[in-house]
C-alpha cells in the first residue's frame, strides 16, 4: 500500500516537474520572439549588429534570387554560415534565420540595405486642417418636429463611421450640399448611398419637418478636422513627416479619409497640464490664410501624416540635419525630444525605459519617461499636442512622441523613426 502511494506521488511530482519544464520553455521561446525583430536596417557598407541579448546565432537563407555569393561574417561570436559574404542583389535585403544556442530555429528576420539618411528634426508647431474624402456620419439625435414629438428618423438605419456617397443617386461632397438636399426634398424619403466598411449599401429615410419649418433627418456628419501637432522632420527635398500617428475621427476613432489638407503656421495660446487620468494639452490659434500656409498634406497614415514643404518654418532655417539611427541601434537610456510648448524649439531630458520590436500599431514601440525638471514644471509630461516632437538619442534622430499614458503623463511612447519612413 505504501509502495502504490509512493509511487503514485512520484507520478505526480514527475507530471509537475514536466509541467513545469513545459510552462519554462514556453515562456523562454515567447521571450525570444519578442526580443528578436522581424525586421532589422542596415546602412550600405555597415555589417548587421546581432546584438539582441539572446543566446541566438544566425545564419543566411540561401536564395539565388537574393544572392550573387556568399562569405562568412563573424561579429562577436555571431556566425553565416556559407563561404562568402551575402552580396545583395536589386532586392536590397535578404533572410536571417536566428537559432537558439546554433541548434534550434526559432525565428527568420528580415535583413534591408537602406542608404544612409539624415534628418532636419523639426519639433515645431503646426496647425492641422484635414477635409474627408466622403461625409462621416458621427451619431444621430432627435428632431424637435412640427407637431411637438421628438422624432428620430436615423436610428438604427445609419451607423456611426457611415460615409455619405450620395443621395437619391446626386453625389455629396459636403455638409453644405447635404443640407441643401435634405431642406428641398418636400418631405419624399430618401434614398442614401453609404460606405460601411468595405461595403457600399443603401438605406431609406424620411425627413421630419422641424418647428423651424425645416426638413431633416436627425444625422450628425462631419466633413473636416482641425487640430495643433508636431512636426517631426524635414528632408532635404523639403518632405515631411509628423505626429507619428494617423488622425483619426474622435467620436468614431477611425482614420481620416483624406480628400486634400494643408499645415499651417500656429500659436499656442494656452498650456493645460497634464493630470493623473487626465492628460494635459495645448490650445492653439491657426490662421488659415494662405500666406500662413506651410505646405500640403498628402498622406494620412497610421503612422503619421506626410506632404511636401512650400515654406520651411522660419527656426528650422538654420537646423543642423542628424542622422537616422533605427530601431537595433536604441539602447536603453538617456535620450531628448525637440518640442515647441514654450512657443520656441526646445529641448528635453527623456529616459527610454523599453523597446518593444513588435509593437501593435506600429508606433508603440518606444517606451520612455520624462526627466527634465523644467517640461515636468510647465505640462506635467506629455501632453496632447506634442505628438511629433522628434525623439534623440546620441546625436542621432531614433523616432517621434506619439501617445501619452492616461495614468502617468511622465510616461508615453514613441514610434520608431523607420516606421515613419516607410509610410
Amino acid at each position: 500500500m505504501l509502495r502504490k502511494m509512493w509511487i503514485q506521488f512520484q507520478r505526480k511530482r514527475n507530471i509537475a516537474g514536466y509541467t513545469g519544464l513545459v510552462a519554462c520553455m514556453i515562456f523562454a521561446y515567447v521571450l525570444l520572439m519578442d526580443s528578436i525583430p522581424d525586421k532589422i536596417y542596415v546602412e550600405y557598407g555597415e555589417e548587421p549588429d546581432y546584438s539582441f541579448g539572446v543566446p541566438v546565432t544566425e545564419s543566411l537563407v540561401d536564395s539565388a534570387e537574393v544572392f550573387a555569393s556568399h562569405q562568412s561574417l563573424e561579429k562577436g561570436g555571431i556566425h553565416l554560415s556559407g563561404d562568402e559574404k551575402p552580396s545583395v542583389q536589386q532586392s536590397g535585403s535578404y533572410q536571417v534565420v536566428c537559432k537558439l544556442f546554433g541548434v534550434v530555429p526559432v525565428k527568420q528576420i528580415s535583413v534591408q540595405e537602406v542608404s544612409k539618411k539624415q534628418l532636419v528634426p523639426a519639433g515645431t508647431n503646426v496647425g492641422i486642417y484635414l477635409r474627408n474624402m466622403q461625409i462621416m456620419i458621427i451619431g444621430t439625435g432627435e428632431v424637435a418636429a412640427e407637431s411637438g414629438s421628438p422624432q428620430e428618423p436615423a436610428k438604427n438605419v445609419v451607423q456611426s463611421g457611415d460615409y455619405i456617397l450620395a443621395v437619391n443617386g446626386e453625389k455629396i461632397t459636403n455638409k453644405e450640399q447635404l443640407v441643401k438636399t435634405v431642406a428641398f426634398c418636400e418631405g419624399k424619403k430618401l434614398t442614401l448611398k453609404l460606405l460601411r466598411g468595405k461595403e457600399q449599401i443603401e438605406v431609406s429615410l424620411k425627413p421630419v419637418m422641424s418647428r423651424e419649418g425645416i426638413y431633416q433627418l436627425g444625422i450628425w456628419v462631419r466633413d473636416d478636422i482641425a487640430g495643433v501637432g508636431t512636426l517631426t522632420y524635414v528632408t532635404d527635398t523639403m518632405e515631411y513627416g509628423a505626429l507619428g500617428h494617423g488622425v483619426t475621427d474622435a467620436d468614431v476613432g477611425s482614420l481620416i479619409d483624406l480628400d486634400k489638407g494643408y499645415i499651417y503656421q500656429t500659436t499656442i495660446l494656452e498650456i493645460r497640464k497634464g493630470q493623473k487620468g487626465q492628460p494635459g494639452e495645448m490650445a492653439g490659434m491657426i490662421n488659415y490664410s494662405e500666406e500662413y500656409r506651410l505646405g500640403a498634406i498628402e498622406e494620412n497614415t497610421n503612422v503619421g501624416i506626410y506632404g511636401t514643404l512650400a515654406v520651411m518654418p522660419g527656426e528650422l532655417k538654420d537646423a543642423d540635419a542628424l542622422p537616422v539611427v533605427y530601431k537595433e541601434g536604441i539602447k536603453k537610456g538617456k535620450a531628448q525630444i525637440i518640442s515647441s510648448v514654450e512657443g520656441k524649439r526646445q529641448t528635453y531630458e527623456i529616459e527610454i525605459e523599453e523597446t518593444n520590436y513588435h509593437s501593435e500599431g506600429n508606433n508603440k514601440g518606444i517606451q520612455f519617461r520624462v526627466t527634465d525638471e523644467k517640461l515636468l514644471k510647465d505640462t506635467g509630461g506629455i501632453i496632447q499636442g506634442m505628438s511629433g516632437s522628434p525623439i534623440v538619442q546620441d546625436g542621432c534622430i531614433i523616432g517621434a512622441v506619439t501617445h501619452v499614458f492616461i495614468s502617468d503623463s511622465t510616461k508615453g511612447y514613441g514610434v520608431f523613426i523607420e516606421n515613419m519612413l516607410e509610410h
